[in-house]
This record gives C-alpha cells, structure tokens and sequence, in this order.
C-alpha cells in the first residue's frame, strides 16, 4: 500500500486514468465552480466554491494507491476500498429531512450522515473513522435561534453516541467548512485500525469546548496519526486562530494567519512525540486553506510564504469558517513510509 495525495491537478482526464490505472484512485475532490466532461468513475467530494491564485475556475484532488480498489453503493454513500482503507462520499439536501424536534432539518440531515457512514464502516469490518471532510451551506447563518454550525455539531454527535462511539479522546481528525450553497456534503477515510489522535497543548480540545460555544461540542481531534500499510500518514485538522479555546487577533488577518500556523506547529511537536517514522515538518505538508474573504488571499500567501516558503504545497480556497470572528482556516497532511527513521 501507498496511499499518496495528489494535488492541484487539473479537471480533464488524468492521463493515467486513461491507461487503465483509474482503478488506483481510492477516491479525490473537485474544487471550484467547473466540473470535468467526463464524471470519474471514484467518489468525488464536489467543493463549489473559488480557488484562489491559480486563475482557473477549478482543479482536482485524488488519493491514489498503488493496488486494484473494489467499488460499491450504500445508502447513498459511493465507496471504494484498498485493503483496509476506505474513502466515501455522502450528499445529503437537508430540505429531504422533516426537522427533528426540536432540531432542525440540518441537524437531522448530519445525523442521519454519520449513521449511514457507521453502519457502512461496520458492514465493511473497518470500524475506525480516521478523518472527516464536512461542508455545508450558511454556516455561521443563525436559523431558529441556533447558528447553523452548532446545529450541525448536536446532530454528528448524536450520531457518535447512538453508535456507541463516544465523542471525546478517540475521534477522528476533521474540518467543517462553509460554502454559499450546496448539499451537506461529508467525505471521510476509515481503516481496520485505530487512529492515534493528536491534541493541541495550546488549545482546550475542541470536544471539550465550554457551552458558550453551543449545546454539543465539535466532535473531532486536532490531528490523527494514521497507519495504513507500511505507511504513517498525519491529517491535521481544520486550524486556527484559536488559543485555550477563544479566538485571537479579531480583526488581524496576518495576527490570526501567524497564530494559525503557531497551532499547527504545536501539533506537529505533539505528533511528532508520538509518531513511529521521522519528524513530520512544517515545509513538508500539503495544506489546504480557507480564507473568509477573496480579497485577503495575497496578505495570506505572504504570511504563509514567510513561514513555510513559497515552494511549500498549498491549494487556497474561498469559504467561510466555523466561527464568524475567524478569517481563515488551514489544514494540512503529510505521509511518511515507516522504517524510514
């Protein structure tokens, strides 16, 4: 197994999709508003939203390995699976779910998401969420007295509980992310064995959030350490200007960009203290980040390129964060082959 992350790739046909290799491809993303001719035969995650810098109106994303996939439907997930990894795709219109009182149809569509996702990963005997990738339309829109977000975050938890899951310590890397329109969309990858989950010692860990932050705290780790075969990939969580667990810098684009990247560099040392292969570091992860505001995207690229150089990887996007008072949002991830030590 290799799993490797391809990023920044062109919307038309991928030359070794058209060699017979498609079959390689655990799954990938669509970013920005263009969309390929010809759908891929993998799941895709359609992301609608800007890409900023690149002047193209869209680009590609895929996970590829280097063994045969198998390929299925469930519940209205599309999987595909490499050994014990599995990549899927879920699409959820809130306006099919009745509210659930006293939630809400968003909250009631996120559950309804994540039992799906579990009852898919029991069928399949590969039980360990590892990292989730959620998307949703307005999300810092208060709708019935409850921003949309928080609304989100009681039904993915509920889920958690109702499978026994529990929503603290072991649960998986993730980021939430608003985009103007679109379905609920939830993209995730599980495996047979667990994930080691990172925390962030400069942050209250997100599933441990005070109340003011809404009836149910995030469900998500900083960052997970994960270990398909002969392999340790790190997924960092969404990140950002957050320290203990209040927003810092309001205002300060370059303040909440730097502080951004002091947490990320804070969890790389917390992963880098658990991991079983060499040092991940800042200049070596593939980041993708979400800016609030078109507009901010060079005073971004600026800051970052003065911090992890301008060769670094980073794909920008325009979206909006889980709370109104972030301007900006990155994650990131990295691979190692083990033994490489």
């Amino acid at each position: 197994m290799n799993l490797q992350l391809f990023t920044g790739l062109p919307l038309q046909d991928l030359p070794f999709a058209a060699s017979g290799e498609a079959d390689q491809v655990l799954g990938g993303v669509w970013l920005g508003a263009a969309r390929p001719l010809r759908p891929p035969v993998w799941p895709v995650q359609a992301i609608a939203t800007p890409v900023l810098g690149t002047g193209s109106a869209g680009m590609q994303e895929i996970w590829r390995c280097n063994e045969a996939c198998t390929a299925g439907k469930f519940e209205g997930i599309a999987w595909r699976r490499a050994g014990n990894l599995l990549y899927g795709v879920i699409d959820l219109d809130e306006a099919a779910f009745s509210p659930v009182l006293p939630g809400s149809p968003l909250q009631a569509a996120s559950q309804e998401a994540y039992r799906r996702i579990f009852r898919l990963l029991e069928a399949e005997g590969l039980p360990h969420l590892w990292r989730v990738w959620n998307y949703l339309a307005g999300i810092n829109q208060e709708v019935d007295g409850l921003e949309r977000y928080r609304q989100f975050n009681i039904g993915r938890q509920d889920a958690f509980l109702e499978y026994a899951r529990g929503s603290t310590g072991n649960v998986p890397a993730a980021c939430a992310i608003g985009l103007a329109s679109g379905p609920l969309s939830i993209a995730f990858m599980a495996g047979r064995e667990p994930a080691v989950p990172v925390e962030n010692p400069r942050q209250v860990s997100a599933y441990n959030y005070p109340s003011e932050y809404g009836p149910r705290s995030p469900t998500f780790s900083r960052a997970a350490l994960v270990y398909p075969p002969a392999q340790e990939v790190l997924f960092i969580s969404g990140t950002a200007s957050i320290v203990g667990h209040q927003t810092v810098h309001l205002g300060d684009l370059s303040g909440q960009c730097r502080e951004s990247m002091a947490n990320i560099a804070a969890v790389l040392g917390e992963a880098n203290r658990l991991c079983r292969s060499s040092s991940f570091k800042l200049d070596e992860l593939s980041y993708r980040v979400y800016i609030r505001h078109a507009a901010d995207f060079l005073a971004v690229r600026e800051v970052l390129d003065d911090i992890v150089g301008s060769t670094a990887e980073i794909v920008y996007v325009q979206a909006d964060i889980c709370r109104h008072d972030l301007l900006l949002e990155i994650e990131a991830m990295a691979s190692h082959t083990l033994g490489s030590c």
